[in-house]
């Protein structure tokens, strides 16, 4: 029996949706939740990503506002922008687009953003929050993994969780996030033994290294949730995720589609974390 299709298309909108009583009692007060993009360059990819992203603010009632460099701009000039913006009070939000060129320190720029307004869940004291299980901002993707996988009643307490991919950006905060909810998780990387080995033992297994199809049906176990993070375009120009989705899809129990899965949730919880921005610039306490 094919896979059950876990749409994150949908279930974004209705994380969307469930932010309008939020934004509503912020409103009454004279709040607008208000979220600033940094974007430096001209990658496609990442312009795609922050349209997007200022689309679903503006659906939403988020005001956006994008502060645009280019390729050679400074490290200091940057650095000054976010601290413009860290003290600016119309804005609670603050996403500085990746990959940031080479020539800059992204992790600088990155630890730049105060706390309170790192709605991406980059800075050390948000990933460390993570790691101690307090309150925190938690980074869009792996937040989003989340919702979708309890918006689909995919059992997690004692299950075999594997994820491909061990980036600060995914695999790793996703991997603590599914420990609090007392799955058994191992982390894949290209360093791994024998890697399809390991995913077929998976219950739950999420693919997130940017390598197009590369786990396939023989990789998987048969009934497993599979949550493709990727998103590669291919030469003929159509995109792919990281899981080879036609074949897989006979084996899995349930798969997340590319486009269309993991890629909406991620900008769905990057508005919910602005909206608790606006929501902690108030005095109410993140939980």
């Amino acid at each position: 029996m094919p896979a059950k299709l876990i749409d994150g298309k949908s279930l974004a909108a209705m994380v969307r949706a469930e932010q309008k009583d939020a934004i509503e009692s912020l409103a009454a007060r004279g709040v607008r939740p208000g979220l600033a993009a940094v974007l430096v360059g001209d990658d496609p990819a990442s312009r795609v990503y922050v349209r997007n992203k200022a689309r679903a603010c503006n659906e939403t009632g988020v005001r956006s506002e994008v502060h645009e460099f280019p390729e050679q701009v400074s490290e200091s000039a940057l650095l000054e922008c976010v601290a413009r913006l860290n003290a600016d009070p119309r804005v609670h939000g603050i996403l500085v687009q990746l990959p940031l060129p080479r020539q800059l320190d992204a992790a600088r720029v990155l630890a730049a953003v105060s706390p309170e307004k790192d709605v991406d869940g980059f800075h050390a004291a948000n990933l460390g929050a993570l790691l101690q299980g307090r309150p925190g901002f938690v980074p869009g993707t792996p937040a989003g993994v989340m919702r979708l996988l309890e918006h689909a009643g995919v059992p997690l307490a004692g299950r075999q969780a594997v994820i491909v991919g061990r980036s600060t950006i995914v695999g790793k905060p996703l991997a603590l996030l599914l420990l609090q909810k007392d799955a058994t998780v191992t982390i894949c990387h290209s360093k791994t033994a024998d890697l399809a080995a390991v995913t077929r033992q998976a219950d739950i297994l999420v693919a997130a290294v940017g390598s197009a199809k590369l786990i396939g049906a023989d990789m998987v176990k048969a009934g497993a949730c599979v949550v493709d993070v990727g998103i590669n375009r291919l030469a003929d120009g159509t995109l792919a995720g990281d899981v080879d989705f036609a074949a897989v899809k006979e084996t899995a129990g349930w798969i997340t589609p590319v486009p269309g899965g993991v890629g909406p949730m991620t900008v769905a919880m990057l508005i919910v974390n602005t909206v608790r921005a606006a929501e902690l610039s108030i005095g109410k306490p993140l939980v």
